[in-house]
């Protein structure tokens, strides 16, 4: 395991990174070490700041050398703890901010090179001032940052149409755990020669290297979208929608979330300037965007309703409204806050599992804490849901929290005999990681352990993460 970091090798680090490159001032490492959600807080004896890959691999050959601990950290929107460094006060962290350059951005080739520390907002921008997409989509895409964002693997609202980040990568520059530098930022859609070695980094949580830059994928920027809220009575209708929306749109579904109606009502309840727009309510949403001509986007109104698929709809007129309904999606979690404990679950099945998921789980969830209030939403075009639950109204916080092992099981085993998985986009981190191991077999665990101990044999990088 690694050890504390000796007096003198602090002092070598800030010397190698210079006055701008590290800091030990309380009041700016306090935003570091804690996650949003106040659920993971961590110490470090020093916080580094590099600016350029060769520092980062110059701190790694240091920290290797003594075999100090490393945490590598974005934007801090993580939530499951990866991102920060064990409370122990051990290990060092390692800020990508100031690594935040656009090196290029290719309208031919349809890529660009971006930088770990890059926001992906500005990400986004810097596309789209080629008239290109970046097509990786988050609510925290205005803070968190390209390299956080490939070590977890996010996902967001265009995997059904995009893929996740994974996806969105052609090349990657990484700084293993001795120290190296791999260039491996190439702009090819085809490279038959190996192992792609890239996909051993993304996903990681940064456990096995950091990555410094990426080549990403830019698509054309659809002409046109047209957004859909439409109310609807089960999931299994749910999923005809979707069925539907892929066939008479040619496949021009970007993104296809469903939202309970006691999700809706917590943003209703709690976020300033939101309304429903339909007459009434009913059990569950579809809010959808749709790359199509609007009599295409109302054809596809008219089949669902003669069809019996939806009881009530609106199609958004402009961009304000389109961007309104939005907004009761991308505010529940926020909403969820006002009304006492949460646990949050992030998980996927096969998209034709998530009826039968959501009643066993459902049932299982209110035998187990009666009272307890669900709130389920997500992505389920790509079967990926974010299965919450706030606590009852007459139940104590602390008394709800202390069942969050014991409604995690419940979920997670209906998760797995669904052939499911119990992270499907925030990652492992600490949070998840002894459920973690519990889920894979002994294969998959072997499997991975031999890749840790293979590319960081010293166990230096992000300790205490992931399953292994």
């Amino acid at each position: 395991m690694p050890r504390p970091a000796q007096p003198e090798t602090l002092e070598r680090l800030k010397t190698l990174v210079g006055p701008a490159g590290f800091s030990v001032d309380p009041d700016e490492l306090a935003p570091h070490l804690t996650e949003w959600r106040n659920r993971f807080v961590g110490k470090t004896p020093l916080l580094l700041k590099p600016a350029t890959t060769e520092e980062v691999a110059a701190i790694v050959r240091m920290c290797a050398a003594e075999e100090v601990g490393i945490v590598a950290q974005g934007g801090n929107t993580g939530l499951v703890g990866g991102q920060i460094p064990r409370p122990e006060g051990c290990d060092l962290l390692l800020s990508m901010s100031r690594m935040n350059k656009i090196r290029g951005v290719d309208a031919i080739d349809n890529t660009m090179v971006v930088e770990a520390g890059c926001t992906l907002g500005v990400a986004q921008e810097a596309a789209a001032s080629v008239d290109r997409l970046l097509p990786l989509s988050l609510a925290a895409e205005g803070t968190s940052q390209v390299g956080g964002n490939l070590s977890t693997n996010a996902g967001g609202i265009h995997v059904l149409r995009y893929g996740n980040a994974r996806d969105c990568v052609l090349g990657l520059e990484v700084v293993t755990a001795g120290g190296e530098i791999w260039n491996g930022l190439r702009a090819l859609r085809k490279d038959n020669t190996g192992y792609d070695l890239k996909q051993l980094f993304v996903g990681a949580e940064g456990t096995l290297g950091i990555i410094t830059a990426a080549v990403l994928k830019l698509f054309p920027r659809p002409r046109q979208v047209e957004t859909v809220l439409a109310s609807t009575s089960d999931p299994d209708k749910v999923l005809a929608l979707l069925a539907l929306a892929r066939d008479l749109t040619g496949d021009g579904v970007l993104a296809f979330e469903m939202v309970s109606l006691f999700s809706l009502q917590l943003v209703l309840r709690h976020i300033p300037g939101t309304s429903d727009p339909l007459a009434a309510p009913a059990p569950w949403y579809v809010l959808t965007d749709l790359t199509v001509a609007r009599e295409v986007a109302e054809a596809f109104l008219a089949a669902a309703f003669e069809r019996g698929l939806i009881e009530d709809a609106v199609l958004a007129g402009n961009a304000a409204q389109a961007k309104a309904l939005w907004k009761l999606r991308e505010s529940i979690s926020e909403s969820q806050k006002h009304e006492g404990g949460s646990i949050k679950h992030d998980i996927s099945v096969p998209v034709s599992h998530i009826p039968a998921f959501l009643r066993e789980a459902l049932a299982a969830a209110e035998k187990l804490i009666p009272g307890i209030r669900p709130v389920p939403f997500g992505h389920v075009g790509d079967g990926n849901l974010h299965f919450n639950f706030t606590q009852p109204v007459a139940m104590n916080k602390e008394a709800f929290l202390e069942r969050w092992e014991a409604l995690n099981r419940v979920v997670h085993d209906i998760v797995v005999a669904h052939g499911g998985s119990i992270s499907a986009e925030h990652g492992i981190g600490v949070l998840k990681r002894d459920e973690g191991r519990r889920t894979k077999s002994a294969v998959e665990l072997d499997l991975l352990l031999r890749i840790k101990q293979a590319l960081d044999p010293k166990g230096i990088m992000n300790p205490g993460k992931g399953i292994v």
